[in-house]
């Protein structure tokens, strides 16, 4: 049987966006996610974070920083008792025309095809319309954005939910998937 996901932006989303995130002296989580993070596992969702990271791409830093980085976070989950199951991520500029950067699904799928995620039963949460068309794309059952201010992301499709933190995001998780399908783009937090 395959496994209920839920796939996470990074940068905006888990931690703060400092502009091509990637120095460990920078890491700051954001209010709301070890919480949202500790529900969703307890609920039985694995956690996997897909982040595009074209300051890589950029020369801005290099894949080794965006690991060392990416561990500071695994471990401040861990110590929480909140496991992250992987991490994806594309290195790529945005005119590199690639499969993998969001707003196109690829992250997504290689995640499901390597972990055996259902796409159908996993959810995405992100903080910019490209998490939300990636996670159409992908045939994931419903997507969340993450926005301190409430205001949608500009291109973002009018029917995806906006909620201030990962914390509500969980909880907007939880209700969809603890009942019948409810209609996409009503915040229930």
């Amino acid at each position: 049987m395959s496994a209920r996901f839920v796939f996470l932006d990074r940068d905006g989303t888990l931690v703060r966006d400092h502009g091509y995130t990637h120095r460990v002296e920078d890491y700051a989580l954001l209010p709301g996610v070890r919480e949202g993070l500790g529900r969703l596992a307890r609920a039985g969702f694995r956690l996997v974070v897909v982040t595009n990271q074209s300051g890589i791409g950029r020369g801005f830093y290099d894949a080794a920083a965006f690991h060392a980085f990416q561990r500071v976070l695994a471990d401040d989950l861990a110590r929480s008792g909140i496991a992250l199951e992987a991490s994806f991520f594309c290195p790529h500029l945005p005119d590199a025309g690639c499969a993998c950067r969001k707003p196109a699904p690829g992250l997504l799928i290689e995640a499901a095809r390597t972990l055996g995620a259902d796409l159908a039963a996993s959810f995405v949460v992100g903080d910019r319309a490209a998490d939300a068309e990636a996670g159409r794309r992908a045939g994931c059952r419903d997507v969340v954005l993450v926005r301190a201010d409430g205001a949608p992301d500009p291109g973002a499709p009018a029917d995806v939910a906006v909620v201030p933190d990962v914390d509500a995001a969980a909880r907007w998780i939880l209700e969809r998937d603890a009942g019948p399908r409810a209609s996409a783009g009503e915040p229930q937090a």
